[in-house]
């Protein structure tokens, strides 16, 4: 039997800071969009079931029609998901925003805007430099800024964020319960719950956890579920980290 070895997919999905798809479509394909989603709601219904998901058309050469948009919003919910907002885009993405009466999302704009959409703005004309004054003593550097800590457990339903540091939990990640740093992730007792880190896309960050039975774990937006995750792993110290864009899982010695 022939072994199909295209792994290409029509959309990148990334899991967002805040528990959010961003669905960046790659290939304006309806139906293969459709069934790619309907294969992970099937796999992770937990996870993706009636999950909310926001369309970037950032990858595309133009924005789709209001007929293929509406196909594709019809598409993704009979999949079982929830498109909730356009990611920002160009103009063209706002009026078929309104079109379709969903939010546009400028927080996305940043990460995927091309860095010459817009011209740099003129640099302001200089001006004469006032006379000296005698220089104020400079204040010491802030100490930087520790890392989060969680004693207890993080319960089902729960979710823990920490910004712009790692976070550190010392007892066990519930089932249902969400950890999110912008950093690393250092799980102490048993994670059943889901753990995303680099969570403003820090490819650097890594999850380190003792046992080891995640839903899902993260790394800058690009994830594993449990059904990717070989059994061997499972209830073992682990590390999660990034790899030429691919999640690695691997036993701890």
């Amino acid at each position: 039997m022939a072994v199909n070895l295209d792994f290409e997919q029509a959309g990148e999905l990334k899991i967002g800071q805040v528990g959010i798809a961003n669905l960046r479509i790659r290939t304006l394909d309806v139906e293969r969009l459709s069934q790619e989603m309907r294969d992970r709601v099937t796999r992770a219904p937990k996870l993706f079931g009636r999950a909310a998901v926001i369309l970037d058309f950032g990858g595309l050469s133009q924005v789709p029609d209001l007929a293929t948009a509406q196909a594709l919003l019809n598409g993704l919910r009979e999949a079982g998901v929830l498109p909730v907002a356009l990611a920002y885009g160009t103009q063209d993405t706002e009026v078929l925003a309104q079109q379709l009466g969903l939010p546009l999302l400028a927080k996305f704009r940043a990460q995927y805007e091309r860095a010459d959409a817009e011209p740099a703005a003129a640099p302001a004309p200089q001006r004469r430099a006032p006379e000296p004054v005698p220089a104020a003593p400079v204040p010491a550097a802030a100490p930087a800024q520790p890392g989060r800590m969680q004693l207890g457990t993080v319960r089902s339903g729960q979710q823990l964020y920490a910004e712009n540091c790692d976070l550190t939990v010392l007892s066990t990640v519930g089932a249902g319960a969400e950890v999110i740093a912008d950093g690393s992730i250092h799980i102490y007792g048993t994670l059943r719950g889901r753990a995303l880190a680099g969570a403003q896309g820090n490819t650097a960050a890594r999850i380190f956890c003792r046992d080891f039975h995640a839903e899902l774990v993260a790394i800058a937006g690009r994830y594993k579920v449990l059904d990717d995750i070989p059994d061997t792993l499972r209830g073992k110290a682990v590390q999660v980290w990034l790899e030429q864009d691919q999640i690695m899982i691997a036993a701890l010695d």
